[in-house]
């Protein structure tokens, strides 16, 4: 494994922004889907890529919105597919934006960067992905504290933990004024 700590200033944050996380590695694991905690989750996890490393950025569509169908008494099946094949289209092209705006800051601090989505139970999507590349660190951001407004897919940690093969990191909400996008 080399995941490495760093003391004091040998590693220098982007200009006006704080270093999140004091771990360097090599090959950087990161789950975040475009919240204002997972945007914390982001910059930790590239600034956590050491000199000359990689970064891959996992978005996993959690499994309730394959219920999302649009049924009901008013529409027909050639609507309910006509509906999911929107739904479908508006997460793909969200899933799109976020991926190219990381993207182009790891690109930014010359960093490898590849990223993927898979669709299911958060903890097991990123216990999988975890197991399919030499990673040395998994970020995540922490769960959205209460009172903020979105949707609570929520990850079970403990099975995460126990099935991770790697160090977690789990970065803070921010704090702050800032609402959730």
């Amino acid at each position: 494994m080399t995941v490495k700590v760093e003391h004091g200033s040998a590693a220098l944050p982007r200009a006006g922004c704080e270093r999140h996380t004091p771990l360097l590695a090599r090959n950087v694991l990161l789950a975040s889907h475009d919240t204002v905690g997972s945007r914390a989750a982001e910059l930790a996890a590239l600034d956590a890529v050491a000199e000359g490393g990689r970064l891959h950025h996992l978005v996993i569509v959690p499994e309730f919105w394959q219920s999302i169908t649009g049924d009901g008494w008013r529409i027909n099946a050639s609507t309910e597919h006509a509906f999911c094949d929107y739904v479908e289209a508006t997460i793909e092209k969200e899933i799109l934006t976020h991926l190219s705006r990381v993207s182009r800051e790891a690109r930014l601090r010359g960093i490898e960067y590849s990223a993927g989505s898979k669709h299911g139970g958060l903890e097991t999507c990123l216990i999988e992905t975890s197991r399919e590349s030499d990673f040395d660190l998994v970020v995540i951001g922490a769960p959205r504290p209460r009172g903020h407004a979105g949707l609570r897919s929520r990850m079970d940690l403990e099975t995460l933990v126990r099935g991770l093969g790697v160090p977690l990191v789990v970065i803070p909400y921010p704090t702050g004024g800032s609402s959730e996008a």
